[in-house]
């Protein structure tokens, strides 16, 4: 909290229940307002016209390498906008299904198009599997439970399968275990 009284208001690209949200809340802790926006040019122009004090932006992955989308928004941001710090978070991608579904039942997959790059060997092995991008994993979790489709299911967090009411059908789908995205804290100069 600042000041004791009122919390920091941190932008992130995705919807709640995405892993930047989750970065987020372990880089500020429980008493932060974390505020979503479709897009990393979004939460930019949130931190830098004074919506929110700051912003949590993923620029990197140890699978996928560097977050292009991501590092061409803080680019275009300018000089109004500086990095004020980082955070590394551990990714472990799960497949997420409505309650009742098993992975033999699955027949499409949604996810970020970052977090199916994540996981090309779990995905090779189920060749079965229809891989659909998303623009965002919460947002894909999200899509998967308002459908109530057991053929249907998304890559994304645990948070997210609490969130929206999902069941985990596999954990760890991503290809190395110690998988991690490093994300920049970025404010006002």
């Amino acid at each position: 909290m600042r000041n004791g009284a009122v919390p920091l208001r941190i932008a992130y690209q995705g919807e709640p229940g995405a892993y930047s949200d989750l970065a987020v809340r372990q880089h500020f802790g429980a008493d932060v307002v974390a505020v979503p926006f479709r897009s990393f040019t979004e939460a930019l122009e949130a931190v830098a016209d004074g919506r929110c004090d700051r912003a949590m932006i993923p620029v990197e992955n140890a699978i996928a390498g560097p977050v292009r989308l991501a590092l061409d928004a803080l680019d275009a941001a300018g000089p109004a906008l500086a990095v004020a710090g980082e955070h590394r978070l551990t990714i472990v991608l799960c497949l997420l299904g409505v309650p009742g579904a098993m992975l033999a039942t699955v027949r499409t997959v949604r996810s970020h198009p970052v977090a199916i790059a994540q996981c090309r060997i779990f995905l090779a092995r189920h060749q079965w599997l229809d891989v659909q991008g998303h623009a965002d994993t919460a947002g894909a979790a999200r899509e998967v439970a308002e459908t109530g489709d057991r053929a249907v299911a998304a890559i994304a967090s645990e948070m997210a399968a609490e969130r929206y009411g999902l069941q985990v059908l596999a954990r760890g789908v991503q290809d190395v275990p110690h998988n991690w995205t490093r994300f920049v804290v970025v404010q006002r100069a």
